[in-house]
């Protein structure tokens, strides 16, 4: 056998391949049935810290400088509390999973809402934190990771899926690196930034793969519920424009 082939025979049964296995997938139902299924969540620390908490095998988390992985799956998460929140697992009073109709108290349209308007929170932010959720599925695992991404990095990201778009590549067909960069607010808050990078594109069989798990995520997060928004809040909040910030993605 050639080298090369080996190397395509290698390439097609690793990596984010290897979500074809049926063996695997079927033993992981087997331990998930009659269990309700939730992702494990991709914390970004307070003070500026440049490395994520990621779950690890036990209790603890782990530090990572970086995540490498493919965006199976990105949408809005808005949260308003109607007291300021001062931490703990309550759900916020009001929440969105499309940025354009909040559920709850006051509920309605998002983009009329006037705690969804700059100055309505503290300083010149929204009292409702627009986050976005990522689901990020990383090479060898059967199931991605959520990681909330705040505020201050939405123009970031947004400036990154514009890019991949215009070269002509979806987020769930390539593996994306993110990192994370100390940054400052306009009121001198330090914050932790996330950076992005384009990796790779995924192989044919590699995105026939993702693309099962893709599917199954949308399913999932079409019957979120605001209750899923609890503790959104742990990670700081920081603004780091003043209302000339651009609009998170829809």
């Amino acid at each position: 056998m050639s080298e090369s082939k080996k190397n395509n025979e290698i390439m097609e049964n690793s990596g984010f391949a290897a979500l074809m296995d049926g063996d695997a997938l079927e033993d992981a139902a087997a331990d998930l049935a009659g269990l309700q299924l939730t992702f494990d969540r991709i914390k970004i620390p307070a003070g500026g810290s440049t490395a994520f908490e990621i779950p690890g095998d036990g209790d603890e988390m782990e530090m990572a400088k970086e995540v490498k992985g493919v965006i199976l799956l990105h949408h809005p998460a808005y949260a308003y509390y109607t007291e300021k929140y001062s931490g703990g697992s309550n759900p916020p009073d009001c929440g969105s999973f499309n940025g354009i109709q909040g559920t709850g108290n006051p509920g309605g349209a998002c983009a009329s809402c006037p705690y969804n308007q700059f100055g309505s929170g503290e300083g010149q932010s929204k009292a409702c934190k627009n986050r976005r959720m990522l689901y990020i599925l990383m090479e060898n695992e059967l199931f991605p990771m959520v990681l909330s991404l705040p505020t201050g990095s939405l123009k970031e990201f947004t400036r990154y899926v514009k890019r991949q778009l215009s070269k002509g590549r979806k987020l769930s067909n390539i593996v994306t690196r993110i990192s994370l960069k100390k940054a400052t607010s306009a009121s001198g808050i330090a914050y932790s930034q996330a950076a992005f990078t384009f990796e790779r594109v995924l192989s044919d069989a590699e995105k026939a793969a993702v693309g099962q798990m893709a599917g199954q995520v949308r399913e999932y997060a079409a019957n979120l519920t605001i209750a899923s928004l609890a503790g959104s809040e742990e990670e700081p909040y920081a603004d780091t424009e003043t209302g000339g910030t651009a609009e998170p993605l829809k």
